[in-house]
């Protein structure tokens, strides 16, 4: 039986192969979402071993934070962006768990980020939400507690109301349009904890800069900041 399931699988396998989310190519027996040659190619930006890193430095002297970080550098026509898509808008939830656990097995290099005790995704407007059917901050959140000690607490931290295209905006226009867009619904269960706030892309930082300002109105709450890529 085991061996008829064998040769099933090799022939829906010829007529269906699995394609590699980042390059396209046919991914071999071992290999899962992504070919050996991207999982070692992609352009790691190594930022846990860099505490002054690019990401880092877009919030100095916006608001406190104890460390940030990101996984990918994001170009355009990339292998990142090709990820990004097929996670974002093919239903890919799996890609973004994938990620995270990558993301997760550089983080506990990391001390800081050892300290971590919630995890909170930035989160979708629900109209946002009903269309696309989940998260992806969350999915990336989820991956990443396999591999740190915080909890992934989704449900806290609010969108009240639906945004603008921040796409064609200047850094203070986005800030300002995300101005009393997010609330905490139960800001004692933050009360002097560490808070990971994690994003998929980072661009400007503005998103994550107005969920941040809304989390540190908490006392004693501390901040640090993880996405999957970052786009110059």
């Amino acid at each position: 039986m085991n061996l008829k399931r064998s040769y099933l699988s090799d022939f829906v396998s010829l007529l269906f192969p699995e394609l590699c989310a980042a390059c396209h190519e046919t991914l071999l027996a071992n290999e899962h979402l992504i070919c050996t040659s991207c999982l070692y190619n992609l352009p790691y930006t190594n930022f846990h071993l860099q505490p002054d890193n690019i990401v880092a430095r877009q919030f100095w002297g916006k608001i406190p934070i104890e460390a940030a970080y990101t996984l990918f550098y994001f170009a355009k026509g990339g292998n990142v962006q090709n990820l990004m898509h097929q996670f974002k808008y093919k239903g890919m939830q799996q890609i973004g768990h994938l990620l995270g656990k990558m993301a997760g097995e550089q983080l506990i290099k990391n001390d800081i980020f050892n300290t971590v005790d919630f995890i909170i995704p930035v989160p979708l407007h629900k109209k946002r939400m009903q269309q696309r059917g989940y998260n992806q901050s969350t999915c990336f959140a989820e991956g990443l507690a396999e591999k740190l000690t915080g909890t992934v607490d989704d449900q806290n931290l609010i969108r009240l109301k639906a945004t603008e295209t921040q796409t064609h905006k200047s850094r203070f226009e986005r800030f300002e349009n995300m101005l009393e867009v997010f609330e905490v619904k139960k800001p004692e269960k933050l009360l002097n904890k560490h808070v990971l706030l994690v994003d998929d892309v980072i661009t400007t930082g503005s998103t994550l800069e107005a969920c941040g300002t809304c989390l540190l109105k908490i006392p004693g709450l501390k901040l640090s900041i993880a996405t999957i890529a970052y786009a110059e």
